[in-house]
């Protein structure tokens, strides 16, 4: 399996399927990129090339003990573009992957990024504060740590259940719940705890005012992890060439009837 070894020695998994303009897909916690895998197939058979990495901590990554926060997880992807040689890229997030593609593009990314996707993206920042009153209340996220620590293999099991809007009557199947928490429970202990800080309390505000290229904002309209008001809706007034798209009904995860559709603007995005 590919990898690259980062300059403080973390191991990085990758997929690389495909020929043509690179489109690099980050992924949501606590997920890795087997959740991209229809949209890498997607991407490989429509002449792009489809790059999709384990973050830090996650899936077949290294469990690094430091390094689990935005900044580090932005250079990991700096020194995965670099080793990889990568230009004109296509940019690919969701929710705290949305917030890594958009600190890459920001901050390493000149000359090097054509475009950006996001959907269910944490940024602009997703922590409710006075500045931030449509945030969510840091007990929340107070709530996440602990259920990680207490018995994360059944918080997992549970927290599918609002991810794909289940208690709302999605239908999605169990097969997708049960690839949640198999997904989860390939992440270390450690970068499962030190992201929960890192996607809820990272402000992404500079950075997306600094983006130049067209970015897409997808959002599922019932988002019950990252509600839309404090995220899609505030991040699509900071950038200079977005367009926001809203699903009515869906959720935060990708599957179902939502991932039809977007993957079908995906894809009309990806070759404007």
């Amino acid at each position: 399996m590919p990898y690259i070894t980062t300059t403080d020695g973390t191991e990085i998994f990758y997929k690389d399927w495909g020929t043509g303009q690179p489109i690099i897909f980050s992924h949501g916690w606590p997920l890795n990129s087997d959740a991209w895998d229809v949209e890498l197939r997607l991407a490989a058979d429509n002449g792009f090339r489809a790059i999709a990495h384990d973050r830090r901590g996650h899936g077949r990554s290294s469990q690094s003990w430091l390094g689990n926060d935005m900044d580090t997880y932005a250079a990991d992807l700096a020194e995965l573009v670099d080793a990889l040689n990568l230009k004109d890229i296509i940019l690919v997030g969701h929710s705290t992957g949305g917030g890594e593609v958009v600190r890459f593009a920001a901050q390493h990314g000149a000359g090097r990024v054509a475009k950006i996707a996001t959907a269910g993206a944490v940024p602009p920042v997703m922590v409710k504060s006075e500045t931030n009153p449509e945030g969510t209340p840091i007990e929340v996220f107070d709530g996440l740590r602990a259920n990680v620590l207490a018995d994360r293999s059944q918080f997992f099991k549970d927290l599918s259940e609002a991810f794909f809007g289940i208690n709302k009557g999605s239908g999605i199947s169990q097969g997708q719940r049960d690839q949640f928490w198999r997904l989860g429970m390939q992440m270390s202990l450690k970068g499962a705890y030190d992201c929960i800080k890192a996607f809820s309390e990272t402000d992404f505000t500079e950075d997306l005012k600094a983006l130049d290229v067209p970015i897409f904002i997808a959002h599922g309209g019932d988002d019950q992890i990252v509600p839309i008001a404090a995220a899609a809706e505030k991040t699509i007034k900071l950038v200079k060439n977005g367009t926001l798209k809203v699903y009515p009904g869906a959720p935060h995860g990708i599957a179902g009837a939502y991932q039809q559709e977007l993957d079908k603007d995906l894809l009309e995005f990806w070759q404007s």
